[in-house]
């Protein structure tokens, strides 16, 4: 399967690029960099795809083996390289649950199938950087 995206530069620093989902996303430097600031950064915009990536395929388990999660989020952190290009060379990637009836069981399992085999973008994450992922249960 192919995606096609289209990508197309709005003037100054600020681009529009299309989804295969039909939504539109923009992305513009900073104020620092010449930009506005109406739009994401694209690097940051790497690591919302990998907590995306990873977050629907462990909503899509949660579902699967009807886990009680009141709720789920996951935050990153990532160390940027000094040198151009700048890239992640390590990123902590920390999934939060909440709920009174969490089986930490699955909902562990249910990571370690999104980070071990499904979750394509933390594939591509492997091939330039360290992670370090850890779990944390919030009992209510």
């Amino acid at each position: 399967m192919t995606n096609h995206i289209t990508t197309t530069w709005l003037g100054n620093m600020k681009f529009e690029s299309t989804n295969p989902s039909g939504h539109n996303l923009f992305m513009d430097a900073g104020a620092e960099n010449g930009g506005n600031g109406e739009g994401y950064r694209p690097k940051a915009l790497m690591l919302s795809s990998l907590a995306g990536c990873s977050g629907l395929d462990v909503a899509s388990l949660i579902k699967k083996m009807k886990l009680e999660v009141d709720d789920f989020k996951i935050e990153i952190e990532a160390n940027l390289t000094e040198e151009h290009p700048k890239y992640y060379d390590k990123v902590a990637m920390h999934f939060h649950f909440y709920g009174g009836n969490l089986n930490e069981k699955k909902l562990q399992k249910a990571v370690d199938l999104s980070i071990e085999k499904y979750c394509g973008v933390m594939e591509m994450f492997r091939q330039f950087s360290k992670l370090n992922i850890e779990t944390h249960f919030h009992k209510k």
